[in-house]
């Protein structure tokens, strides 16, 4: 596998997902904030290569920028008002930060759930939380693997029309419009097919039952540990520090920002490890790679 990450226990990926997460969601410290979207966006080019670029440039950027203008329009909070909208609501500095800061959230939060869905399995879900939500968790991995399924049958489906002449690119635009719809409803039917087939095909095997066992690829090993102890001290240390208040941020109704101290310094560094840590053992995993290819 290219990515070295994913190799690891499945406790460790989505332990590590969950942290940076929310880490993201409810530390909107800027400079929090930009490790995190740098993290996010450095680690899902490894992953997806071109269609990452292409996802973070076409969807996410202009996304970040709508989102970032949308905020002072609704909301004029803050106490340093910069100028007025036509209508005479105020356009504050606090808004626009806000704003700003807001909108990198939500893109990096979507980014991280990108690669969570590269490096998490349907089959890492479930060994993780079939015993413990057996139903919920079958679902939500159909969930999770319906997008690239869907896309994939569709494809398929919009090729085979397209050989008969019933594509959404031939005729006239009623034409296009009932090839459309057809494809729709041949997708519709499938997907319906495909989530009851699973699902009898998953009770027929037991699964849910109490008392059954399951064959599982996955072991905690010396590695696993190791790995878990350079994840949690980070997090523990940046969760500790913010918890004290010594990392710290306000927008409204002034933008108050900690200042910049050894103990600030070295929190920036170790959130910066705990985020940047894939890409670590990623890079790590290429080097001892290349060597041993040189030494062949």
């Amino acid at each position: 596998m290219k990515d070295a990450f994913s190799t690891l226990h499945p406790i460790i990926n989505f332990s590590f997902f969950t942290t940076v997460i929310l880490f993201t969601m409810f530390m909107m410290q800027p400079v929090f904030l930009m490790i995190s979207f740098l993290a996010s966006i450095t680690y899902s080019i490894y992953l997806n290569g071109r269609r990452a670029v292409l996802f973070n440039l076409c969807a996410m950027l202009p996304l970040l920028i709508l989102a970032a203008v949308m905020n002072p329009l609704f909301n004029h909070e803050g106490a340093t008002i910069l100028t007025y909208f036509p209508g005479g609501n105020p356009l504050t500095l606090e808004s626009l930060i806000y704003g700003l800061a807001a909108a990198t959230m939500f893109v990096t939060v979507i980014i991280w759930f990108s690669c969570y869905n590269a490096v998490m399995t349907s089959d890492k879900f479930i060994y993780l939380f079939g015993r413990i939500i057996p139903a919920i968790s079958l679902v939500l991995s159909m969930i999770l693997r319906f997008v690239p399924k869907f896309k994939a049958q569709i494809k398929v489906v919009s090729n085979g029309q397209k050989c008969m002449g019933r594509d959404v690119t031939n005729g006239n635009f009623i034409q296009r419009s009932k090839n459309g719809m057809k494809i729709v409803s041949i997708m519709t039917t499938w997907a319906l097919e495909n989530g009851i087939e699973t699902a009898d095909s998953m009770r027929s095997r037991g699964y849910g039952l109490s008392g059954r066992t399951s064959f599982s690829i996955f072991r905690f090993d010396t590695r696993d540990y190791l790995v878990a102890a350079s994840i949690l001290i980070p997090a523990l240390f940046a969760f500790i520090v913010v918890a004290t208040g010594k990392v710290f941020i306000a927008y409204y109704p002034w933008f108050i920002m900690n200042e910049t101290t050894l103990l600030s310094v070295v929190t920036y560094i170790a959130y910066g490890i705990l985020c940047f840590f894939p890409m670590m053992i990623d890079i790590t995993e290429d080097i001892k790679w290349h060597v041993m290819k040189s030494k062949i």
